[in-house]
């Protein structure tokens, strides 16, 4: 059964969007590689890196060990002395003792993180001719090393002799940094070719469309593949099941308006999103 959306799944990023990743970068390879060989060869690469959630500092200005706890009411306890005791202390004097209960806290912890891309190379000299970077959610939180770690890369990419394509699938998190231009669309592409540098051209579009095709730049000498990023979509949709895992009766955890709510109640019949 296909999605019941014309084009991106709004609930595919809050239920499934680990597996999606994963599956996404597996079909494009599979629709590229008959477009591009045998001059070309499209891999899946991995990048490995340690984030701390929340605050990325906290791991430098925290101790090692803290405890944190708060005072509760003060117990008084009243010993009445024994007939037969003999007492030294006033009688009006009574001894103390204060309870003290924990209170719970979270520590930043290290978790590491791998984040899977393609790359297109050169078959004969293995060079790499594309990056096709897919974002995932940390590359758009602004909390966390995620973020930094992506943008450090796409900056070594921008620098470099490949091409840069900017898959942007979701509608959470802050937008990767443009300049000179607004993305109007809720999903996105960015196409950044090396001879066009820092000009970049920008694919933008809303859940209401159909996702678009976009083209995957080459060596110079070589025209463009053509990539269909909605029946790359739809692939992915179906291979994976995804009707029967996706609870269309969840809210959307990135506010939509009413307008759009009303549209998405009228995808998805007898559910709520």
């Amino acid at each position: 059964m296909p999605s019941p959306f014309p084009g991106m799944d709004p609930f595919i990023e809050d239920q499934e969007w680990e597996d999606f990743h994963t599956t996404l970068n597996t079909v494009i390879r599979e629709c590229l590689s008959p477009k591009v060989e045998p001059n070309y060869l499209v891999r899946i690469e991995r990048r490995v890196y340690v984030e701390t959630a929340g605050d990325p500092d906290l791991q430098f200005r925290q101790a090692d060990v803290a405890v944190l706890t708060a005072p509760s009411k003060a117990v008084a306890v009243l010993t009445a002395p024994s007939k037969a005791a003999h007492i030294d202390t006033p009688a009006a004097e009574t001894s103390t003792a204060t309870a003290w209960a924990p209170v719970t806290c979270e520590l930043p912890m290290s978790e590491e993180r791998r984040e899977t891309f393609l790359v297109i190379r050169e078959r004969r000299t293995m060079d790499v001719v594309t990056v096709i970077e897919p974002l995932s959610p940390a590359n758009k939180r602004t909390s966390g090393n995620g973020r930094a770690e992506y943008l450090a890369k796409r900056k070594e990419i921008l620098q470099s002799r490949s091409h840069l394509v900017e898959l942007d699938f979701l509608r959470g998190g802050e937008r990767l940094p443009i300049f000179g231009s607004s993305l109007e669309g809720e999903y996105s592409v960015i196409i950044s070719r090396v001879g066009q540098r820092p000009q970049a051209a920008v694919f933008a579009w809303s859940r209401r469309q159909p996702l678009p095709e976009i083209p995957i730049p080459l060596n110079r000498d070589d025209p463009d593949a053509t990539l269909d990023l909605q029946s790359v979509f739809t692939t992915v949709y179906d291979r994976a099941r995804y009707e029967l895992s996706l609870d269309y009766q969840r809210s959307l955890r990135q506010p939509i308006g009413k307008a759009d709510r009303a549209w998405v109640d009228s995808m998805v019949p007898d559910q709520h999103a």
